[in-house]
């Protein structure tokens, strides 16, 4: 079975209409789950618990779908992601 790596991670914005944090170094690292409905629920949790602060968000990153940009991808990989 393929493992599908997935990160939860937030923090407060800059502005909440974009996507840059307003402190890199306070970037709160949820954690890395093995599948995507386990951070779902993870990211679901967060998002709940700071609903009332609009500058606060929640991300899911796909670590699976990561790869080196300078390495030729698989056909697997090309058809996998």
């Amino acid at each position: 079975m393929t493992q599908r790596l997935h990160l939860v991670f937030g923090g407060e914005l800059v502005d909440p209409t974009k996507n840059a944090f307003k402190d890199v170094d306070a970037i709160h690292i949820v954690g890395m789950y093995p599948d995507y409905q386990s951070a779902y629920n993870a990211w679901k949790s967060e998002a709940q618990r700071t609903v009332d602060n609009a500058h606060m968000r929640y991300f899911i990153a796909h670590i699976h779908r990561l790869r080196d940009e300078e390495t030729e991808a698989s056909p697997t990989e090309e058809l996998d992601s």
